[in-house]
């Protein structure tokens, strides 16, 4: 079960699940249409968009990423790299997403009032600040409220990773809910029966009539629970080709090399598989931003695994022809300080932070917002409000950002409260 906290919310007929049950367990899976043919097919701009956002839980610093600022009293001992975008520059530690940054654009100046991780986290995954009388939905979450994916079997939200504050469905449902993976690139546990098939199918039947009998008097409290959906979700999934798209065997070796024999990494690679497979979202964790102490060697640790993972997940979709259906977001909860504490650490900064995002038909190439190199200017030059990045990915998606659905409590909630970047929209 997930965590919960302020992320989180008749006549007889034989139906698809029964088909597709007794196919696996009579061992002609091989009947079934392969996972190729239920994804979307097409390539470019005609396929149907997905988000994969990387998650850099903790906060990652700015100064050591997407914005440094090297021979300054705030840069510390972080150097910069030239780009492929004219005049742009980078930390030092990320050569290869250096020569892909010109495929992507790069925003220098969000501002959030959110400091806190369990807040911040929350504000940048829905959009919204904490409010103690409902839950917002994640980002991912409403794209696949409102572009759901009917040949899909497997969830079609995805949580890789091990992260507190998974991305949740909120007042549209827990239904939403990422589904978590926390080992990528193996097989997803507890989707194999371990019995026999006849074993297997009288404890189906079993289930069933159990269930039936609770059900008697307590249909609206049943159906409240998700049980049913549940379980028969779970069983069509037990049977289903798609399940491959978790598996990472048949890459190649070369190309899982290029990705990082990392968990991040074969987060990324499953990432990829996903969305050719017609996954509406995907959320990646790398953890390890929390830099309060040793700020520089942290980050460059994390960037021996972050470099080479996205650089090839950018390249990998691009070559796939899979680059303009995908929003890629790399992002975390906020930035870190100017300041160079006394544990040479950085502290938590919520004005004037970076995140690079692209694909999907977003421009590229962009450099949006600046931050003071001296750290005298709290506020960045030309600030991005979170709204107004994800109203721009809404818009990108062909989803109305403004639309209001009435919540649980009765009251109007707009998707988002921002308006679209039109510098970032093509």
């Amino acid at each position: 079960m997930a965590d919960r906290n302020v992320l989180g919310n008749a006549t007889p007929a034989v139906s698809r699940r029964d088909v597709l049950r007794a196919a696996g367990a009579l061992g002609l899976s091989f009947l079934l249409p392969p996972l190729e043919a239920r994804a979307a097919n097409e390539r470019g701009g005609r396929r149907q968009k997905s988000l994969v956002t990387i998650w850099l839980e903790g906060g990652a610093s700015q100064l050591e990423t997407w914005d440094p600022h090297p021979g300054t009293k705030i840069g510390g001992p972080t150097k910069a790299i030239a780009t492929s975008i004219a005049g742009v520059q980078i930390a030092d530690t990320f050569p290869a997403i250096a020569a892909e940054l010109s495929t992507l654009s790069v925003v220098r100046s969000l501002v959030s009032k959110e400091g806190d991780h369990e807040r911040g986290s929350y504000f940048l995954k829905t959009g919204y600040r904490p409010d103690p009388t409902l839950r917002h939905p994640s980002l991912g979450a409403i794209l696949v409220n409102q572009l759901p994916n009917s040949s899909l079997v497997i969830p079609q939200h995805v949580a890789i990773g091990s992260s507190q504050w998974p991305p949740r469905g909120g007042f549209l449902g827990d239904q939403l809910d990422a589904f978590r993976v926390y080992d990528p690139g193996r097989d997803v546990p507890n989707l194999k029966a371990p019995v026999d098939v006849a074993r297997q199918t009288r404890r189906v039947s079993n289930l069933e009539v159990v269930s039936k009998a609770f059900e008697q008097g307590r249909r609206m409290q049943v159906e409240k629970t998700l049980h049913q959906h549940t379980i028969e979700r779970a069983l069509e999934m037990m049977s289903s080709d798609q399940l491959r798209a978790f598996q990472i065997e048949g890459e190649s070796r070369k190309l899982r090399d290029a990705y990082g024999e990392s968990n991040f990494g074969r987060g990324c690679l499953v990432a990829r598989r996903l969305v050719e497979a017609g996954v509406r979202a995907v959320e990646i964790t790398l953890s390890g931003f929390d830099t309060h102490a040793n700020n520089f060697n942290g980050h460059r640790d994390n960037a021996r695994v972050l470099d080479p993972a996205l650089a090839t997940l950018v390249r990998d979709l691009r070559e796939r022809d899979l680059w303009q259906s995908t929003v890629v977001l790399v992002i975390g909860e906020f930035g870190r300080s100017p300041a160079i504490n006394p544990l040479d650490g950085r502290d938590h900064w919520p004005s004037g932070f970076s995140c690079v995002v692209g694909g999907g038909g977003l421009k590229s190439g962009l450099v949006i917002g600046a931050t003071d190199p001296e750290g005298r200017e709290k506020n960045p030059k030309d600030p991005v409000e979170v709204a107004d990045l994800f109203a721009t990915i809404f818009k990108t998606f062909g989803v109305d950002g403004a639309h209001e659905v009435i919540t649980p409590i009765g009251r109007p909630m707009a998707f988002s409260s921002g308006k679209p970047i039109a510098r970032l929209l093509a």
